[in-house]
């Protein structure tokens, strides 16, 4: 390998591991174990929502429910989706679920879905016992035991959550914890959402024909 090849990739690398460091995100790596991961002290930061200038359609991923049945996010069309990308072993993604859990039965519903996709090897036993533990009540169960999402959708470290319109494109994307039910959160994705689907009465201007 290049000398000037070697020396860019430690350089990705160093400031990959100063992000996971300062923003609390744990980095996929092959080598990631189904353990639970230390305590972190990273508080969740709703700066981190980052929306894009120019959507982007989301490559076609498969996964599966509680039960095994597969699912798709073609199955969610005509609805926005926040699709969080976590596992049990990660402990930026204990700080955030709850708030997600809580934002998901505020706003869940036909309009407006938050799908919470474990890569755990283990796939339904661990993410069982974390919910019950957690108190998780209004999050389904989605698995993707292979991490297939993580090459698809171009996720280095995890918590990683999209935000997706009705159309299938991505809006938004956070890396690291979010409190996804603070005020400044839930106003971006009703914004994305629009005033139709988010319940939130149209403007003046909107109204106008």
């Amino acid at each position: 390998m290049p000398i000037l090849r070697r020396r860019r990739l430690a350089l990705v690398l160093s400031l990959w591991l100063v992000a996971g460091a300062v923003g609390g995100i744990v980095l996929v790596t092959s080598r990631s174990s189904d353990r639970p991961a230390g305590p972190t002290t990273v508080q969740p930061s709703v700066s981190r929502l980052v929306m894009h200038d120019q959507p982007h359609l989301v490559p076609a991923l498969d996964f599966t429910d509680a039960g095994g049945a597969p699912l798709s996010l073609d199955g969610f069309r005509d609805r926005t989706v926040l699709l969080n990308v976590w596992a049990t072993w990660c402990a930026p993604c204990r700080k955030e679920m709850p708030s997600l859990d809580r934002l998901q039965a505020e706003m869940g519903g036909p309009t407006f879905q938050v799908v919470a996709l474990s890569i755990d090897r283990g796939g339904l036993d661990p993410v069982h016992a974390f919910y019950r533990e957690i108190g998780l009540a209004h999050l389904g169960i989605y698995l993707d035991p292979p991490s297939a999402s993580t090459r698809a959708l171009n996720v280095l470290g995890i918590p990683t959550t999209l935000l997706i319109d009705r159309a299938g494109r991505e809006v938004g994307r956070a890396t690291g914890p979010v409190e996804w039910d603070s005020a400044e959160i839930k106003a971006a994705i009703r914004q994305a959402m629009g005033p139709a689907e988010s319940g939130t009465p149209p403007t003046t201007e909107e109204r106008r024909p």
